[in-house]
């Protein structure tokens, strides 16, 4: 697993852009920024490693890691730096569609297959005939969310096939006996990655979070994975996680366990298809940039263009492509997410905890914020001001 020690030291300081979130819109107790472009600035020096040639990257960050401390750790808060691992949430769906395309540019799948060709006990559910395709383009007709957890917290052994049966039965009452053809209208589920997990398991017969491992993680050399993952690979990995929400049923502050509730009566320590994934910020960075890599032909022996453009090319209805969502207006028409300063061509991800990838495919331009922002309580919004600013300051450093 990678460290501070080995990130380049010649890159850009960002923690002027880090504090940002924590001072300027006091958004989370602490956050973490990287960002990569590719090509030379004067006094930015591009990365001559192999791996990252071309790159130029920055890190910065600010901020404690708690305001609450986790029952196992009655210290002070350390100082949040570069080497610290957060709950990555809904970062989770891009890393999940990427390892399906990894599958299929395989030959293990076919992404039009249906639902039920990976988990036949669903055959009869409206969900079956589905393809994976539009699963992972939220255009399957299914609902946003059900809290499974309600049911299942209190189980000795949650029924991992009952949540997916209900998941799998969850269309929209709009949707209700209608064929899916080429997709319903997207809305943004949680459930249809639910499902998606499961059966990528099940095709490559190994858990969900080894199969990242096999697809994604290892081969681009990057701390990122399920808290089993990366405690198998570090023992002592939890004391790089950071702490999420404070939640009273669940003993308190999270702290090494997913804060996604129903990943975490799905999976435990594992993780599901819609959530489970940890990162640190070097990780999530380079991730972006073999993503760039890909789009632009320099990635083939991972993921060539043909397996990655069904993830980010534009659908029709709305920004939510397949596993990735396009540059889109913010909420009430605010700004984008990603600020105004990345291009059209751009694409990524927001997570519940707080954190953010945006990748600008043509200005092959990489920016990643990690935070707690749900520490201690998921009611403080002000992240959905403090991204846009960060992302701009990320692209007037970088240039």
């Amino acid at each position: 697993m990678r460290h501070d020690s080995t990130i380049d030291t010649t890159a850009a300081n960002l923690r002027s852009v880090a504090e940002l979130v924590v001072a300027d819109h006091a958004a989370a107790p602490c956050a973490v920024v990287g960002g990569a472009v590719r090509g030379s600035r004067e006094g930015l020096p591009v990365s001559t490693t192999s791996e990252a040639d071309g790159w130029r990257f920055g890190w910065g960050a600010a901020g404690v890691l708690w305001t609450r401390p986790p029952a196992l750790l009655r210290t002070e808060p350390p100082s949040a730096s570069t080497h610290h691992i957060f709950d990555l949430a809904s970062l989770t769906k891009p890393i999940v569609a990427l390892t399906l395309a990894r599958l299929q540019q395989a030959g293990t799948l076919d992404r039009r297959e249906p639902l039920a060709a990976f988990l036949p006990e669903l055959a009869d559910t409206p969900s079956g005939s589905v393809s994976l395709d539009l699963l992972s383009a939220h255009r399957a007709g299914l609902e946003a969310h059900r809290p499974f957890f309600v049911a299942e917290a209190g189980a000795t052994q949650p029924d991992a096939a009952r949540v997916l049966a209900e998941a799998a039965a969850a269309r929209r009452a709009e949707c209700v006996g209608v064929p899916p053809r080429e997709g319903f209208p997207p809305v943004y589920s949680d459930l249809g990655y639910m499902l998606i997990g499961e059966a990528l398991a099940r095709r490559a017969g190994v858990p969900l979070d080894d199969l990242v491992a096999r697809e994604v993680t290892r081969p681009l050399g990057l701390t990122l994975g399920s808290v089993r993952y990366l405690e198998r690979q570090e023992p002592m990995a939890q004391r790089r996680l950071v702490p999420t929400e404070d939640v009273a049923w669940r003993g308190g502050v999270l702290h090494g366990v997913v804060h996604d509730e129903n990943a975490w009566i799905l999976a435990g320590k594992g993780t599901a298809g819609h959530a489970g994934l940890f990162g640190d910020v070097w990780s999530v960075v380079r991730l972006g940039t073999a993503i760039v890599d890909a789009w632009w032909g320099r990635r083939e022996r991972w993921l060539d263009r043909a397996s990655l453009e069904p993830l980010v090319a534009v659908r029709p209805g709305g920004p939510q492509a397949a596993g990735f969502e396009r540059r889109s207006p913010g909420r009430d028409g605010g700004p984008p997410s990603s600020g105004a300063l990345f291009g059209p061509e751009t694409v990524g991800h927001l997570g519940f905890t707080g954190t953010s990838l945006w990748v600008d495919l043509q200005a092959q331009r990489v920016g990643v914020l990690l935070t707690n922002r749900v520490h201690p309580s998921r009611d403080h919004i002000a992240i959905r001001a403090a991204r846009p600013a960060v992302y701009d300051a990320l692209v007037e450093a970088l240039g």
